[in-house]
């Protein structure tokens, strides 16, 4: 069973369909830049490209960077502020003409970790029922955030605009920030050491799950998180988890009224 995923980023909107048995993009992932400055229409617009290119005519998932509640964009940190408030799932399902489900991308991501990726392996070789949640952070251009309980989402929660030192910490630890500072691994590491230490004393979790494109070359800071008591691992799925949370999403599509 295959169902079709579109992950939405601030520089880039990629998706691909995805079986949903396996958790693996079925087909190599089609990207398209994200318009700028990010007006609603226009992504809608883009997204439909991404999925036309496969010709693709089932129901689409796809993941906003953003807190969404039924559908609703209640946020956009690295969007057109026209999202806020906006029903992004009617205005998708418009767009393309066929059923979407809309959710907050680090919440696809996690998802698709949990199900298919680090956050499975870890359960299945070392499940500790007695240890607190796992928490999978996905690095990019900004950070986003998926907390699981006892392997129950909590959605939205938006950790990567925790206050760090008086900033909002993404602008100090997310991929975008490393890069547009010329940030050596070393000074970028100390920097996600921080925020995972505050995240660490706030929450108490499990276990680290570190997303993101950057985590393919997660051997270049995962060393120097030697403050860290909780485990840290690198996400599997790495940039791919967003399309196939989306598409794990997708089949809900049909429910809506």
């Amino acid at each position: 069973m295959q169902a079709f995923g579109v992950d939405i980023g601030g520089t880039g909107i990629k998706g691909a369909p995805v079986g949903l048995e396996a958790g693996r993009l079925a087909l190599s992932r089609y990207e398209v830049a994200t318009p700028h400055p990010g007006k609603p229409e226009d992504v809608a617009d883009a997204v439909r490209g991404v999925v036309d290119h496969f010709r693709w005519r089932g129901p689409v998932g796809v993941a906003f960077p953003g807190v969404v509640v039924h559908g609703i964009t209640q946020s956009a940190a690295n969007m057109h502020p026209g999202w806020i408030g906006r029903d992004a799932a009617s205005l998708m399902a418009e767009h393309l003409g066929r059923p979407v489900v809309v959710m907050n991308d680090a919440d696809a991501a996690g998802i698709a970790e949990m199900a298919h990726g680090a956050g499975r392996r870890w359960a299945e070789a070392a499940p500790r029922p007695e240890s607190g949640p796992t928490i999978v952070l996905t690095l990019g251009t900004g950070i986003g955030s998926a907390v699981f309980v006892d392997g129950v989402l909590m959605p939205n929660t938006e950790l990567g605009h925790l206050e760090l030192d008086g900033h909002d910490a993404e602008t100090q630890a997310s991929a975008r920030a490393r890069k547009a500072e010329g940030l050596g691994w070393a000074v970028w590491g100390r920097r996600l050491e921080r925020y995972l230490a505050h995240l660490e004393m706030l929450f108490c979790p499990g276990l680290f799950v570190l997303g993101g494109g950057i985590s393919r070359e997660a051997d270049r800071f995962l060393p120097l998180l030697r403050s860290i008591r909780t485990p840290v691992v690198p996400a599997e799925l790495h940039n791919d988890a967003g399309i196939v949370g989306a598409a794990m999403a997708a089949p809900r599509s049909q429910d809506r009224p």
